[in-house]
């Protein structure tokens, strides 16, 4: 008599959906580093970026709370972006094409965004 083998249930690594970085826009980076680093105590760094000027924002604490970037305002309208670490920006991209492109109901933008365990 063949014996049945039973299918393993496998269970699905659930990632929280939760901010993992943020970017501030500023019309003048000199006066928005003096303002946060002095209300918070956040440091910044010259970062290599796609954007001139691009500053990385320490937020003072090591593996416990998030990190950010300063960068220069693209355009007069552009306020703070929050980026919320989710499974798969293909997936939740789907999803914002539903509700919205990256914008919540009251007009305040949002990015996703994936670990790439391979980027170096």
């Amino acid at each position: 008599m063949a014996k049945r083998t039973q299918k393993r249930k496998t269970k699905t690594l659930k990632i929280p959906a939760s901010i993992c970085w943020f970017e501030v826009p500023a019309d003048d980076l000199d006066r928005a580093k003096k303002f946060y680093s002095s209300l918070f105590g956040w440091k910044f760094a010259k970062s290599p970026a796609a954007i001139a000027e691009y500053w990385h924002i320490d937020t003072g604490g090591k593996d416990v709370t998030l990190d950010g970037g300063l960068m220069p305002r693209l355009h007069p309208s552009q306020t703070i972006t929050v980026y919320v670490s989710v499974p798969s920006v293909d997936k939740a991209v789907v999803k914002v094409l539903k509700l919205a492109i990256c914008e919540d109901t009251d007009h305040n933008t949002f990015a996703v965004w994936e670990m790439n365990e391979r980027a170096a």
